[in-house]
């Protein structure tokens, strides 16, 4: 078939890498104008740490509003909260410092303060005018500059993942302007994250670069970065592992995590991992990281008829072509102490219809390699992973 295809470029103005964060954003807010700088950061860091404190001596007066209780999966009352905030204090700017969590809700709250959404149920508005190229939503007026601290690397895309608490579903919202305009990657304050945090996000960016690389839209382009991204994540997460303060595997980890947004970012789809992975996250409250580390490696021996050649790939970036991709990355998570089972989180088989119906719902089972029919393909997968 003759290789066809399109690139859009995301309306991201930089990535900053290898530099103290707090250094990076005072020159960076110098390109935005911005005098009313709403701060979105992690409680943990706030309390426990002074990260929070040397951003807020960089911003200075600039900083105009603050919100640490962004809840995992980034439910839609906590977005709406902050959104009536930000709207309060008339914020120019927002800047996140913590994890995905808080990447999703600034996007979110970005297109809510364009639109004029204070209510959790008018968010079905943003949900109904979602497109590829921003349906009939107002843009975001609001830059975002985002400080991550995991590597779940929803800062390189157009997506926002917010949780509709009420049905306990995972849904996406899409529009261009909702990328971070600037994203700062300092593995300094990455050393307060949580080990199995670090390591399980980091197994999640390792799930964007095998779906990608695997996708049969895939594109030399997306598998250009996902490979070499793949590459440093797979031996950056084992050094990390083996000494914590090495800032230099951090650091690849990083760059690693933003290669493996490339697939996605440029219009590769996911599969039935991040499909799967969507429901136990939104409807079981199982961190993201975990969802891939033990729904990847069965979905990936799942499809291997299907794309045996493009798994071929993801043996070669993790430096073992001989031996099957699955088993590479369940040897991978099982050396970083994750969960690779089902049962390791304590869902079992009698949730297994409830998952599989409601996986076939996601964006992303129907883009699966091997075509998904009908549940009963996915209870294959989680008998896998069982």
């Amino acid at each position: 078939m003759e290789l066809k295809g399109r690139v859009a470029f995301g309306r991201m103005d930089a990535v900053t890498f290898g530099r103290p964060a707090n250094e990076a954003l005072l020159e960076e807010i110098k390109n935005y104008d911005a005098n009313r700088v709403f701060l979105l950061a992690s409680g943990t860091l706030n309390r426990n740490t002074d990260e929070i404190d040397k951003i807020r001596r960089s911003l200075g007066n600039k900083c105009v509003g603050e919100f640490f209780d962004m809840s995992p999966h980034t439910p839609r009352k906590d977005v709406i909260t902050a959104t009536k905030l930000a709207m309060e204090k008339k914020a120019d700017l927002i800047v996140t410092f913590g994890g995905g969590s808080l990447t999703d809700a600034a996007k979110a709250i970005a297109l809510c303060i364009s639109n004029n959404i204070t209510e959790v149920s008018k968010l079905d508005e943003l949900r109904n005018g979602n497109s590829v190229d921003g349906g009939t939503l107002i843009g975001p007026s609001i830059p975002q500059i985002t400080i991550p601290t995991t590597l779940s690397g929803g800062e390189f895309s157009a997506i926002s993942g917010v949780t509709d608490e009420s049905s306990k579903t995972k849904e996406l919202f899409r529009h261009p302007g909702i990328m971070p305009k600037v994203v700062i990657l300092d593995p300094a304050p990455t050393i307060h994250t949580p080990e199995w945090l670090f390591l399980s996000t980091g197994i999640r960016a390792v799930d964007h670069c095998v779906e990608g690389i695997c996708s049969m839209l895939s594109h030399p382009y997306g598998d250009a970065q996902a490979i070499q991204g793949l590459s440093l994540l797979s031996s950056g997460l084992v050094s990390v592992k083996n000494n914590p303060s090495d800032l230099g595997a951090r650091l690849n980890c990083q760059l690693g995590t933003w290669m493996s947004m490339a697939p996605l970012a440029s219009g590769v789809p996911m599969g039935a991992s991040h499909g799967i992975g969507y429901v136990l996250g939104a409807a079981f409250d199982i961190p993201h990281g975990h969802t891939s580390c033990i729904i990847l490696p069965a979905v990936m021996r799942w499809n291997e008829k299907a794309n045996y050649s493009r798994q071929v790939r993801v043996s070669q970036a993790m430096g073992s072509p001989e031996t099957s991709a699955s088993q590479l990355l369940e040897k991978l998570i099982q050396d970083l102490g994750m969960p690779t089972r089902l049962s390791d989180v304590d869902i079992n088989a009698k949730d297994f219809a409830s998952i599989a119906e409601k996986a076939m719902g996601t964006p992303w089972v129907p883009h699966n390699p091997r075509k998904i029919n009908c549940p009963s393909d996915v209870l294959e997968i989680l008998k896998l992973a069982e």
